[in-house]
């Protein structure tokens, strides 16, 4: 067989929404070329299948030639009418009315449909006939679907190879390890992978859930502001949708909710006002330095004062005798005069950062604005609504209370100042907003505002399903030693964690609930009466046991708890002969724990690839690279793809036999 070229090869990775296809290596890899949307339509026959929607209209009656003039040649017989009553078919690509899905949560529900799908991505990409094929599968296809898509691929596409590679394989190709514990989290549900030397060791599934359980829970939640799914699908991939890690408060719970004198303001900015009102106070007086003119600053006795009117009276210090305390005097006095006048620019500056309103982050705002971009009505545009503009009133003052009359030239000075930048912000959005109206003319954009359930898109216990999914899945792994590598190696992906917070929110749950202090031979010790020397493995130095008149004393301060000294004896054989001799006889010689982690860590993406610049799609980069490694660089020595040859002598079950499925 001649050996493959990087042009030749032809990818697709299938997802259960976005299908990612491309035919050739790049020099460097790079993102998918291609993307195709997972789905299919029936034909007006009922039986074949279209890749995008048909519907039926009648032609027009006039015909018209190619200079624009009606055609009237045929009407005299009556073929006019006949075209009148003729009925054309048109695509309309952006149509998914009742849209045929092949692929629901990874599963393969429609076979003969997905079968027209990898078709139609053949057709578009058009490859020659001695072109490899790299498929990667999804965790929940079958056996018996890599069998009946390998029979299709060679019947229908002539190619001379094929390689079915599993998904959460190809992910740590891209990464490039070989222990990792891959967390796809995908539109319909989360595929949690543990992968130990570059082969499946276990696997976990959290059905609905991903990305669409956040969409639905965003559209309940905010169901009452006639929210559509197209609404909530957009407000979960906007920077204010966000998933708050466990013990992080919602904003305004912590603290007492304060007075709202500007929603605009709090909306875009979340401060509560354009400007907070701080009272003007007078700076405080530098005392001057007084000197006695009975006595001068020496204690001499003069009636003379040394320094007369910023003169210093140079004789008479010299005189003195002590120039050098005097000097010394004269430089403290000028540092204290220094900080002072420090102290009181730094006051005014804070005075000044107070009065403007404070741009707080997400996670602290109570309100946010959401730009919401639809489709534009055919017959008019909808025209933005301008920003509102609230008045502040002045605070009324208390009976029996006098009006701060020296600090309202200062205050309105700051709220002027105020108002000056909310108008300069204001006149940005605006031109932002022109702009944005001019380049996208066939779309309208609405600002609604959202409170805080854009916090909670992963609630409803969708992070601790994942979180224990997690957890059961590497505690399967049935080679113990290795359970700690998978968890120093988590690999979450998928376009569903793209939420902003959702990693760190996971990664939190995960540290607060599973892991525990590493092990070693000084656990617990600390906990051990300080009048007891530390066991050893002979057993000379354990304290004897001490009875007490009581069956069960109550413990003290002092006391050891039992369950803390057993893990510490588990963990550490020379603590323990007797099971120190069960270690030196049997063949278990780990001493990890293999419970719980001692340390949970994600993988750092690579950096040698420039085109990547987000990993939630690794799956095509190890994709690619595999590619490379079987097709290319191996060329079938290691049995990594099935050949044609092969194909044809034993049939569609020999592609359990080679690939990365297992």
């Amino acid at each position: 067989m001649p050996p493959f070229r990087d042009e030749h090869i032809l990818i697709i990775a299938p997802g259960s929404q976005t299908t990612l296809a491309q035919l050739g290596l790049p020099e460097s890899f790079t993102p998918a070329a291609n993307r195709f949307p997972t789905r299919m339509f029936l034909a007006p026959d009922g039986k074949t299948y279209e890749p995008y929607k048909v519907r039926s209209r009648k032609r027009e009656s006039a015909a018209t030639n190619g200079a624009g003039d009606v055609d009237m040649s045929g009407t005299a017989n009556g073929e006019g009418k006949e075209q009148e009553d003729e009925e054309e078919l048109i695509e309309y690509p952006e149509d998914d009315e009742d849209a045929i899905y092949p692929l629901k949560e990874g599963r393969i529900v429609d076979m003969p449909a997905f079968f027209a799908f990898l078709q139609h991505i053949h057709n578009t990409l058009s490859p020659t006939l001695h072109t490899p094929v790299m498929l990667i599968a999804q965790p929940a296809w079958t056996a018996k679907n890599h069998e009946d898509i390998t029979q299709f691929i060679f019947e229908k596409f002539r190619t001379p190879a094929l390689c079915i590679m599993d998904s959460a394989l190809a992910t740590s190709y891209a990464f490039g390890i070989a222990h990792a514990t891959v967390v796809d989290v995908g539109f319909g549900k989360v595929d949690v992978t543990a992968i130990t030397d570059f082969q499946i060791s276990s696997r976990g599934t959290v059905p609905h859930s991903g990305g669409e359980a956040m969409t639905l829970r965003l559209q309940e939640l905010l169901k009452s502001q006639g929210f559509t799914r197209d609404m909530a699908e957009q407000l979960k991939k906007s920077p204010i949708c966000e998933v708050l890690s466990p013990g992080v408060p919602l904003p305004g719970t912590e603290v007492a909710e304060e007075v709202i004198s500007n929603p605009a303001a709090a909306a875009s900015t979340g401060a509560t006002a354009s400007g907070p009102s701080v009272k003007i106070t007078e700076a405080p007086r530098i005392p001057a330095l007084e000197v006695d003119v009975g006595e001068d600053e020496f204690g001499n006795g003069d009636d003379k004062a040394i320094e007369d009117d910023g003169v210093l009276d140079v004789a008479s210090i010299v005189a003195s005798g002590k120039t050098q305390e005097f000097l010394a005097k004269k430089e403290k006095e000028k540092a204290e005069r220094s900080a002072a006048r420090k102290a009181t620019k730094e006051r005014e500056a804070a005075e000044a950062a107070a009065a403007r309103p404070q741009r707080l982050p997400n996670s602290k705002r109570p309100r946010a604005m959401f730009h919401y971009e639809q489709a534009a009505t055919p017959n008019k545009r909808q025209k933005t609504p301008e920003p509102v503009t609230t008045i502040e009133e002045s605070a009324p003052v208390a009976i029996g209370e006098a009006a701060p009359t020296e600090d309202v030239p200062a205050a309105a000075a700051t709220a002027a100042e105020a108002t000056g930048v909310d108008q300069q912000r204001t006149q940005k959005k605006d031109a932002r907003r022109k702009i944005w109206e001019e380049e996208n003319p066939d779309r309208v954009r609405r600002d609604i505002e959202i409170g805080l359930e854009r916090f909670q898109a992963a609630g409803d216990g969708i992070l601790d399903a994942i979180a224990d999914t997690i957890y059961r899945t590497i505690l399967s792994v049935d080679d113990i030693s290795k359970r700690q590598d998978a968890w120093d190696a988590l690999v979450i992906c998928g376009c569903g964690s793209r939420v902003r917070g959702f990693k760190e929110a996971l990664l939190t749950i995960l540290n607060n609930r599973y892991l525990v202090s590493p092990s070693s031979a000084t656990m617990f010790m600390s906990e051990l009466p300080s009048n007891l020397a530390t066991p050893s493995g002979t057993g000379s130095m354990t304290p004897n046991a001490s009875f007490s008149s009581t069956p069960h004393p109550p413990p003290t301060a002092s006391a050891v708890n039992p369950l803390l000294l057993a893990a510490t004896t588990s963990q550490n054989p020379a603590l323990n002969p007797s099971l120190q001799a069960s270690y030196n006889g049997g063949t278990q010689t780990h001493s990890s724990h293999s419970q719980s982690p001692t340390s949970i860590k994600t993988v750092s993406p690579p950096s040698y690839f420039p085109e990547w610049k987000q990993y939630e799609e690794a799956v095509f980069l190890g994709s690619q690279v595999a590619a490379k490694t079987i097709f290319v660089v191996d060329q079938g020595i290691s049995k990594g793809f099935l050949s044609r040859v092969e194909f044809n002598e034993e049939g569609p079950s020999a592609i359990h036999q080679v690939g990365l499925v297992y």
